[in-house]
This record gives structure tokens, sequence and C-alpha cells, in this order.
């Protein structure tokens, strides 16, 4: 018995390396991509092990919990770590990095969190760039959520390691992830000890036997299905048009958050919109109002909505609508929008489901939410 997908060619390292080539377009960049094969953890973590070690200073942004994440990483390389910690609800500034910078000179390491699907605040990642390429420091980016939500752009913002995952905006696969990474981060993995080597987390390894090597021959059985489920997911920007697709993801944000406010009932998250991420919009619901139980209720009506209660301690509070990827529609984002206004009713609160719609309506041709319009540039 046969089966599609069980019984495909090998994929040749020809293929492997022309997905690579695709992945790098798509994050406009000249500096090598390596596709590893695993979720995101494995970059993210891979590349805090390869740069930092003992003698590393760290600038740690926190905006949600990946950035906490991240400072434990650099804390168990014996790197020295100053976390720069701000509320979830808002965004760290370029005013506050330089700030950071100037009280602490030392650091040659900075870590950020593009954007937090788990918070739904995003990050101005240009103008930060701008002050830490100024600093001289190596700049590290999750770029996770935020790749094909909103521009992504390593070497226009001078980011040295880039770490993205195809399965949120992008509406491809978990199963591998990508890190673009800049020569003086190479230099920098080469030149620490304790960079992971002849390991699973290691991207000296990929450097050395794969690129070096002229893409030849691959480290180890690549993650078939999973690769070529990337190579259609990029495909299919590819086709619809990137700026198009971050558009979809501009428009559903802003959508949600009219309709949010025309509700009633519910508050977005993060306060401003410009600092709300195009990926997904959170939400808070009322002090006697339980997070989890309302999601509950509303995912009842139809379990195929994108909605999810906080993560941790943000479950009884928080609600995210993960208009993302293939959700990132008008359709996912009225759906969301009735589904929470007929459990909010049912609780007795007063909302306004007409008024909802009509706001998201309005709102989603409008290109004045966070992110982009059609017509520009991502420059």
């Amino acid at each position: 018995m046969t089966h599609p997908f069980l019984d495909l060619a090998p994929l040749s390292a020809g293929r492997f390396a022309a997905i690579e080539d695709r992945v790098a377009r798509l994050l406009g960049t000249r500096q090598d991509v390596v596709i590893m094969q695993g979720e995101a953890l494995l970059p993210l973590e891979g590349a805090i092990r390869a740069a930092a070690g003992p003698g590393t200073v760290a600038l740690n942004v926190i905006t949600g919990p990946y950035g906490q994440t991240f400072g434990n990483w650099l804390r168990d390389c014996g790197a020295t770590v100053h976390d720069l910690a701000v509320p979830f609800h808002t965004a760290v500034t370029a005013e506050q990095i330089r700030g950071a910078l100037a009280e602490h000179p030392e650091i040659d390491f900075v870590s950020l969190v593009h954007a937090e699907a788990a918070t739904g605040n995003t990050n101005p990642v240009a103008e930060i760039g701008e002050v830490v390429r100024a600093h001289g420091a190596l700049f590290y980016l999750d770029a996770v959520a935020s790749v094909g939500a909103e521009p992504v752009l390593p070497d226009a913002w001078g980011v040295d390691l880039c770490v993205i995952g195809a399965q949120k905006a992008m509406g491809g696969p978990a199963g591998v992830s990508a890190v673009s990474v800049s020569e003086r981060a190479w230099a920098r993995m080469a030149a620490n000890p304790n960079a992971p080597r002849r390991s699973y987390l290691s991207l000296l390894d990929w450097k050395e036997r794969w690129i070096d090597g002229g893409r030849t021959a691959l480290l180890h059985a690549p993650a078939q299905l999973e690769m070529l489920a990337l190579e259609a997911c990029v495909e299919r920007i590819e086709a619809e048009g990137l700026q198009t697709v971050m558009a979809r993801h501009a428009w559903a944000a802003a959508a949600t958050r009219a309709g949010v406010l025309a509700l009633g009932g519910l508050e977005p998250y993060v306060d401003e919109a410009k600092d709300a991420a195009p990926v997904a919009t959170t939400l808070r619901t009322p002090p006697d109002v339980d997070a989890s139980a309302l999601v509950a209720r509303a995912l009842e009506s139809d379990p195929a909505l994108p909605l999810a209660a906080g993560g941790g301690a943000l479950a009884g509070e928080m609600i995210r609508v993960n208009h993302y990827g293939p959700d990132a529609t008008p359709g996912a984002v009225q759906g969301s929008l009735a589904a929470l206004g007929a459990a909010l009713a049912e609780k007795g609160l007063k909302v306004d489901l007409e008024a909802a719609r009509r706001a998201a309506e309005e709102a989603w041709d409008r290109p004045t939410g966070p992110g982009l319009s059609p017509t520009d540039t991502g420059a």
C-alpha cells in the first residue's frame, strides 16, 4: 500500500538549499540562512548558546514570557544579564534601550522579541536596531510571531541573529524553523569555546559542515514533510504577495480592536494601537469574568474560532484572538467577536453585537491600524 506522504523520494541537498534561498528572499537578507530541523525553540536556544558565554554582558528586553526565557538561557551560559522589563500591555522604546546601554556601556549582546503573540504587543525593531548598531552590540531577535504579519528586515535593521518560525502568520509548519546569521555573529560563535559543537543545538555545525561545504551534504536526514510544507508555505506567500499577506494581518488587528471597542464588555489588553501586534489581539476581561471560562463558552458555538485564554497567570484575565495565517480574515474576526459577545451577554453584560460587526467591517479596509497597507514597501 502506498501513501503520498510516506512514499516520497528523499529530499536532496539541492532542494534543501533552494528552500533556504527562498526563505532568505522572504527576509530580504544577504546573510546566511540556516533552516533547522525543529520548532523555533531550537534556533532560539541554539543561537544564544552559540553566541553567549561567561564574558558576555547582555541587555535582555522583557515584553512578554519569551523575553524571560531568553534571560534564563543567557544566565545559564554564564553571561552577565541586565534585564529591561516593561509592562506587558506596552512596548519597549528605542529611548529605553538607549538609556540601558548608556547605563551599562559594557553590554555587547541585546536580545529582543519582535512581536509577543502571548501578550499581543510588538516592538519598534527598526528604531531599536539603529540604537543597538550605534552601540556596537550583537543584536538577537525573535521574529517567530511577526514574520508574515509585519516587516522583518534583518539587514536593514542590523539584526545579527534573526529567528523565524512558519507556524503563525506564515501559515506553515511548526516542525522546522530558520535563523539568519550575520558574519560577525558567526565570528562571535567561532570564538566562543562554549558554543555547542557536534550537537543538535549547534549552529556552527551547520556553518562548517553545510554552508562552508557548499551546501552539498546535509548534516542528517531532513524532516522531509515539514521541509516540503515550508516550501509550499513560502510559495503561497509569494503567490499572494508578502505585502498583501501583511496587510491582511494589519487589517485583522485593526478590525478586531475596533470591534471590541464597539462591543463593550471587553477592552484591548495593549493600551495603544501602535504597540499592538498584527499577529494577535489580546483582550482584558472584566474583574468578575474568568477569561478561560468565557473562551470555552465562546468556542462551543464554533470550535474552529482562533480564540484562546492567556497563558499561565494571565489565563483568568486575558483572551487572545489569534488572527494569523489562514485566520487573518474578516470571517475569523467577525466570528470571534460574535461568539465572545454572545458569551458575555449570557453572563448579563451589556454588549452591542451589531455595533461590533459594523465597526469591524468598516475598519477592515482602512489601513490605519498597526502594520501595513498593500502599497507599503515595508522598508
